[in-house]
């Protein structure tokens, strides 16, 4: 459960969610984002592939091949080895050109890119989300302390206020537990990024 009472305020209700992170290891001036990760808004190509990202004149064989290619190195089932094999034999049928490599890449790249962004966007209101919990069930506190400080409480509303907390608590913890593989995602994508780079370029010769 969140601790009692759960801070009101927007940053403090995002550090109460991470109360089992080591506070060091986070930012909490950016409410939208609750990661231990450090958050980087957008990828660069350049950082991953040095040579050229398109091969011109392509036939259409081999560009629906390097497409077909990029689309399986992007699939999560796909391991390491089955990676290498993969471009292997896409290399065998098609040939080592760096340019048609740095292709494959960047159709990788904008995929796998993209569904980070959608992820990325996705943390942003899961933590806001979890921030309006969060000051909802502050405030449900507030009402039941006032409503059972009144010199004739009404025990059915506090009753109520106090099953309603205790629904929203569950739900913040059940929300929380997620936390950690949500946050982990992106950092995955972009590692696997990397690897597909570091792959393709060894197919290179590079």
């Amino acid at each position: 459960m969140p601790s009692r009472p759960i801070l009101a305020t927007t940053v403090a209700a995002v550090m109460a969610a991470l109360a089992a992170i080591p506070a060091a290891a986070a930012d909490y001036a950016d409410p939208t984002w609750p990661c231990i990760q450090r958050k980087v808004d957008a990828l660069s190509p350049a950082l991953m592939w040095s040579g050229p990202l398109a091969a011109p004149g392509l036939d259409a064989e081999t560009a629906q091949a390097a497409d077909a290619l990029a689309r399986t190195l992007v699939l999560r089932r796909v391991d390491v080895a089955a990676m290498e094999e993969a471009i292997d034999g896409f290399a065998a049928a098609h040939g080592r050109d760096p340019a048609l490599m740095g292709q494959v890449f960047a159709t990788a790249f904008d995929s796998l890119s993209e569904r980070r962004q959608r992820i990325m966007a996705g943390i942003e209101d899961y933590s806001l989300g979890q921030i309006a919990l969060a000051e909802r069930i502050d405030a449900a506190r507030a009402e039941m302390a006032e409503a059972m400080a009144a010199e004739a409480p009404d025990h059915d509303r506090v009753d109520a206020l106090e099953e309603r907390i205790d629904w929203d608590e569950r739900i913040y913890t059940d929300r929380q537990r997620s936390l950690t593989y949500v946050c982990e995602t992106p950092v995955l994508l972009e590692q696997r990024l990397y690897t597909i780079a570091e792959k393709l370029r060894a197919a290179a010769g590079g």
